[in-house]
């Protein structure tokens, strides 16, 4: 059986760009929705080119109908814009951008003292492409700031509750989940979660320790999680409710 072929892509509606992540499937029919990052489109496997022409007219019809209905759908697909002077808040620290364009090939960023993060960019035109990027650079500095604090948490949660070997921790821009664990002992957290509050924080800490001891989701998996967290499914519902401002 063929895998779905997915592709993210920008596409311009009215003068304003849109992320959109184009899925080719399994199924008779288009089909197309919003997501926490924007437009989500799925097409049957095999088009030809003429049917795949009329199928893109079809969703940018939809497009433009939903974001007109709901125009609050394109600042969340489009996501926040940075300018030079803007202020970042996350968690307890303040961060200042100082944005310059260069003529370098590729853009770089630094933390300088006063909290201040200076990105260097390369001036492309394309301002979806360019958030993308300050995003991108902004995610890294942070992740390395906080590092420290958050390594430090999850050893000191492992300690008081599991005390499992830990192969990596490792603090990094994760779009669809909130951190993950491998079979090597290897523990990912996303850097959106440096927006959510500590004992949320620690929640999907002490979720991804459990699975160092289970790495399911079984009955055996949520006792360890309710024993170290009685009130875990509180967290869960902040996360559902308040997880898609979490982002940078």
């Amino acid at each position: 059986m063929k895998k779905p072929e997915k592709t993210t892509l920008t596409l311009q509606l009215n003068g304003q760009w849109v992320q959109v992540q184009a899925i080719q499937e399994r199924r008779a029919s288009l089909r197309a929705a919003t997501g926490r990052k924007g437009l989500i489109f799925r097409m049957p496997l095999g088009l030809t080119e003429s049917q795949r022409r009329q199928a893109w007219e079809w969703f940018n019809q939809w497009a433009l109908t939903t974001l007109q209905k709901q125009p609050e759908l394109l600042a969340r697909a489009r996501g926040k814009a940075y300018r030079n002077g803007d202020v970042l808040e996350v968690g307890s620290r303040v961060y200042q951008l100082a944005l310059e364009f260069t003529e370098r090939q590729t853009h770089s960023a630094r933390l300088l003292p006063g909290n201040v993060i200076r990105l260097q960019l390369v001036e492309t035109g394309d301002e979806f492409s360019q958030n993308q990027a300050i995003k991108t650079l902004l995610s890294r500095i942070v992740a390395k700031d906080f590092f420290p604090e958050v390594s430090r948490r999850v050893h000191e949660l492992n300690h008081l509750f599991f005390r499992a070997p830990i192969q990596s921790i490792r603090l990094k821009y994760l779009s669809s989940k909130w951190g993950s664990c491998s079979s090597r002992g290897n523990i990912n957290l996303s850097t959106r979660l440096l927006f959510a509050p500590p004992e949320v924080v620690d929640y999907v800490m002490v979720h991804e320790l459990a699975h160092l001891m289970e790495l399911n989701h079984s009955d055996r998996f949520w006792k360890l999680v309710r024993e170290a967290m009685p009130g875990y499914k509180e967290q869960e519902r902040w996360l559902k409710t308040h997880g898609a401002a979490c982002d940078f």
